[in-house]
């Protein structure tokens, strides 16, 4: 016996939002919908779908408990932007200011302040990278030595051997 029964009303919504639906993943969703309305298994369904035969059933349950409106909403996407593009701007400009005026800023501070500011703590720098980066922002840093430079008996070696072809 079949848990999850989609009635005749669900089936005609489902449909009806599958053809105005552009989304693939909520496309196949809906397909769950339809095909578990015109008689299919849940075997059958996950092995057309490519599905696991029990999501099957949780998106069945999924479906009767929220709808056919939320049950076709896009739920994925990114933006899990903790500050808005406004707020963003306000907190950068604090930082900008002490760089005009010749302070060494860190990643730490920036951080630090970050924190405070949205109140949780970050798992990684990397939000603060991707965060300086939007707004244009590069680490500008003087190296002390060229990276390619040879080594110092390199040097003296190739002064020697100079010296020596002159004569």
């Amino acid at each position: 016996m079949k848990k999850h029964i989609i009635t005749k009303p669900e089936y005609e919504a489902a449909k009806a939002m599958a053809k105005v639906n552009k989304d693939k993943k909520t496309d196949q969703r809906l397909q769950v919908v339809i095909l578990r309305y015109e008689g299919k298994t849940d075997s059958e369904i996950a092995e057309k779908l490519d599905y696991h035969r029990k999501r099957i059933s949780q998106l069945c349950a999924e479906f009767k408990a929220v709808g056919v409106t939320e049950y076709a909403r896009k739920k994925y996407g990114g933006n899990n932007q903790n500050l808005t593009e406004e707020e963003e701007n306000q907190f950068i400009s604090g930082f900008e200011e002490a760089a005009k005026n010749g302070q060494v800023i860190t990643i730490a501070e920036i951080a630090k302040a970050y924190d405070e500011l949205t109140g949780k703590e970050r798992e990684s720098k990397s939000t603060i990278y991707y965060l300086l980066h939007r707004h244009g922002w590069r680490m500008i840093t003087p190296q002390t030595v060229h990276p390619g430079k040879a080594s110092d008996e390199v040097i003296e070696a190739s002064k020697k051997l100079t010296k020596n072809s002159r004569k």
